[in-house]
């Protein structure tokens, strides 16, 4: 990175913002912090022997003199980003971002000209959200090229941060979305359920409207992407009941209540649980004639976030990103994800693992050795009751069992609708209901 290159953190003072400025810091970076809270900006700024600046949103474009680099860590990124977009396109700066959420990449997309015409990079969700799934699904299309459908599943040790929990409440009641021939689709959250092998047997997914959704599409050009989530039945059912649950979820009052509540109780993954824990991805592409899987073993979220983000904003200062709009792996290809410490990625056919590649070494216990089958043909799913007989079925198939309905025995799986078309003309793509001001009640963040 260009010894006079300096960047700015914006919402440093959040717990994913505070875990970028520390390493940053760390890393002797010319960095700035930045934030709504003057208190809470300061105390960070005067911890790490930092600058800073305090200045809402709507105001970012007076305050971008001398950065060449805005990181946005402050969420719900639906209320953060399109501002400091604006501000970035006016002062010809950089704009990366940490967030997952779908209508975000739409909207920041739909800008990528004027980005090109300012000269610079638009690049979000360069965390967890979507670094390590985006690389993975450019991998896959690599594999195969004629791919016209591509799957990918997450499964994670990790807790969850304020910030990250607030933004998930208020997206529960804007519906699934999934990519269908090259069109995004409305549909019921956890409309589908699945069986997926991480590496250690077969585990319940369920469809999440993650930002691969949109991302993976612009990576790959595969007109079909679906991306689901591995959780305990509980869990599935009760992300499931927020498709009836929604008109009620979506007040204000409920949704101050639940805010307070996390607020309250919700402290995020301590430095323990960050370190020794670790993420798992699964990605699958068909076409006509042949199917693929790849996995990807990671560290833990934030952790991973921490280090995709800066790396993303490293690669970018020194003038490897394109102008415009742009994928973590568009800018900067499948093996990104590799260069991070602590990933490996297995690719298999036929059930058997035909190639292993692994990233730095991290300075954590060594992750357990991924298995060297795919697993779908070795696991007898009786063994699992949370997966039951049906999953079972997978076993020797060439596609793993997949069901409308969000559990066994919760419904006879044809009830679900059919996917709906989201107007071209919406604005967001995909809008979440309430208010879209330029405004954030505070940068609780990712």
């Amino acid at each position: 990175m260009p010894d006079d290159s300096r960047f700015l953190v914006y919402g440093a003072y959040g717990y994913t913002g505070r875990l970028v400025a520390e390493e940053a810091a760390e890393r002797g970076h010319d960095v700035v912090l930045a934030g709504r809270d003057e208190i809470k900006t300061r105390d960070l700024a005067d911890e790490l022997d930092l600058p800073y600046r305090t200045f809402e949103v709507s105001l970012a474009a007076n305050q971008l003199d001398g950065i060449d680099l805005m990181l946005n860590c402050a969420g719900p990124f639906d209320r953060t980003a399109d501002p400091l977009v604006e501000a970035c396109l006016e002062t010809d700066t950089h704009y990366l971002d940490i967030t997952g959420e779908l209508p975000v990449f739409e909207r920041i997309k739909r800008r990528s000209d004027e980005a090109e015409d300012a000269g610079v990079t638009l690049l979000p969700g360069v965390g967890f959200d979507v670094v390590p799934t985006d690389c993975l699904a450019a991998h896959l299309k690599a594999r195969l090229p004629d791919a016209t459908h591509l799957s990918l599943a997450l499964e994670s040790d990790s807790g969850i941060s304020p910030g990250t929990l607030k933004t998930a409440l208020g997206d529960m009641t804007g519906g699934g979305a999934v990519r269908q021939d090259g069109e995004l689709r409305w549909v019921p959250v956890a409309h589908k359920t699945r069986a997926v092998d991480f590496g250690d047997g077969l585990h319940r997914a369920v469809t999440i409207p993650w930002g691969d959704v949109s991302t993976a599409h612009f990576t790959t050009g595969i007109p079909n992407v679906e991306v689901y989530l591995s959780l305990p039945a509980g869990a599935r059912r009760a992300l499931t009941a927020t498709n009836y649950l929604g008109g009620v979820l979506d007040s204000k009052a409920a949704k101050s209540v639940l805010n307070r509540l996390v607020d309250r109780y919700v402290e995020g993954p301590d430095e323990e649980q960050r370190t020794s824990g670790e993420a798992r991805i699964w990605g699958e592409v068909r076409s006509s004639r042949d199917r693929l899987v790849s996995r990807l073993r990671t560290p833990e979220t934030y952790e991973l976030t921490v280090q995709a983000a800066l790396k993303c904003v490293e690669k970018t200062l020194d003038g490897e990103a394109p102008t415009g709009y742009q994928t973590p792996a568009a800018a900067f290809g499948p093996d990104l994800v590799l260069e991070l410490p602590g990933v490996e990625r297995i690719d298999l056919a036929d059930g058997e693992v035909v190639a292993r590649e692994t990233g730095p070494d991290r300075e954590t216990p060594a992750a357990t050795a991924d298995p060297v089958t795919e697993g779908d043909d070795d696991v007898d799913a009786a063994d699992d009751p949370d997966l039951g007989a049906e999953a079972g079925d997978a076993d020797g198939e060439d596609h793993p069992v997949e069901e409308s309905s969000a559990d066994p025995g919760e419904g006879d799986g044809d009830s679900s609708p059919s996917p709906r078309a989201v107007s071209d003309d919406t604005s967001p793509a995909i809008r979440r209901r309430g208010d879209a001001s330029g405004t954030t009640g505070g940068e609780d963040d990712k």
